[in-house]
């Protein structure tokens, strides 16, 4: 079995260093960044040495929501507005998500990259934090499902796998959690009802991200991904039984060295342990304080990558100019 992680490395190559880590590591998958795109060669070469250190065909993830949190960008790849924004002014803002995500997993799936961190389920609401808040799909939960299924479903059909994030719910978050710890005391009546709901609704999309906020009314001492509490409730309340990552174990929402992060993520229950920064010290912390994937994991980690097919045909050229015309104001 791999390792219970998902790893990020520092540049556009492979280092002997890095090459030889995770040959021995062998975790689950690889996470890129702005810091390892140059060009679309360069990244192909770059999945294709990924997935030959651990000898299989590993999943590799990135972060390509559009707008700001956009790793592949001009002039090799397009630009989109944020999320929030095309949804208010689209036309038709539910094809035009389709349409949207549709291109998104064929510009990925052509540089080797098969998992997108999206969508986000996260509710808009008024004091959602600016890191977030042009990212999400809306106010309402009924347009947050639709938009997210509609962003999953559009992934699915181009062999991209998408991750569903940020269980359960981080639309309430008032400071960035790459920077400090979110705290809520919303009674946990009114969490059911509206920043769990839009989970529930959706807990059949085969991977998830953990949100790193603590909700008082859920476990005042620690946040969701360091708490069996919060994990159980995600498990057994909103139903969730995908494969569940970690955020980013580098933010500083979370506290200790990057093995204690680790160890307390795996401890409270989650099946995987995402850290992106790609530096010698971490990497070697996490794979030190991270064990083998369980059965259980392992078992989630089978049904998610038996979704990951071959793309269903489809018109790019046409597709990129519908989004012009469902989308006025610009992609």
């Amino acid at each position: 079995m791999p390792m219970a992680a998902i790893l990020g490395v520092g540049g556009t190559t492979l280092t002997d260093w890095e090459r030889g880590f995770l040959r021995e590591a062998d975790p689950w998958g690889f996470i890129l960044f702005a810091r390892n795109v140059d060009h679309p060669v360069q990244l192909r070469r770059l999945t294709a040495e990924l997935r030959d250190s651990v000898r299989r065909d590993a999943p590799i993830l990135i972060d390509q929501e559009g707008g700001r949190v956009q790793r592949l960008r001009a002039p090799f790849w397009r630009e989109y507005l944020p999320a929030l924004d095309q949804m208010r002014v689209a036309t038709d803002p539910l094809r035009a998500q389709w349409v949207r995500n549709r291109l998104i997993a064929a510009e990925l799936r052509d540089v080797g990259i098969d998992v997108n961190c999206a969508p986000l389920a996260d509710l808009v609401e008024p004091e959602t934090h600016p890191v977030l808040l042009n990212r999400l799909y809306a106010r309402d939960i009924p347009t947050v499902v639709a938009a997210a299924r509609t962003c999953a479903e559009a992934f699915l059909a181009g062999g991209v796998l998408p991750v569903l994030k940020h269980v359960p719910g981080y639309g309430r978050a008032v400071v960035d959690s790459h920077k400090d710890l979110p705290r809520v005391g919303v009674p946990r009546d009114r969490l059911v009802a509206r920043d769990f709901a839009p989970f529930r609704a959706l807990r059949d999309i085969p991977l998830g991200m953990t949100a790193h906020i603590v909700f008082d009314a859920i476990d005042p001492d620690r946040p969701c991904t360091t708490s069996p509490t919060a994990i159980r409730m995600i498990r057994d309340e909103i139903g969730f039984d995908g494969l569940l990552m970690t955020d980013d174990i580098e933010m500083e929402a979370l506290s200790g060295s990057m093995g204690e992060r680790a160890a307390a993520s795996i401890a409270a229950g989650v099946d995987l342990v995402l850290h992106c920064k790609g530096d010698q010290p971490g990497m070697e912390q996490v794979a030190q304080a991270t064990p083998l994937m369980t059965d259980a994991a392992t078992a989630r980690a089978v049904r998610a990558l038996a979704l990951r097919t071959t793309p269903e045909p489809a018109d790019i050229p046409a597709l990129i100019e519908e989004l012009a015309d469902l989308v006025p104001e610009g992609v």
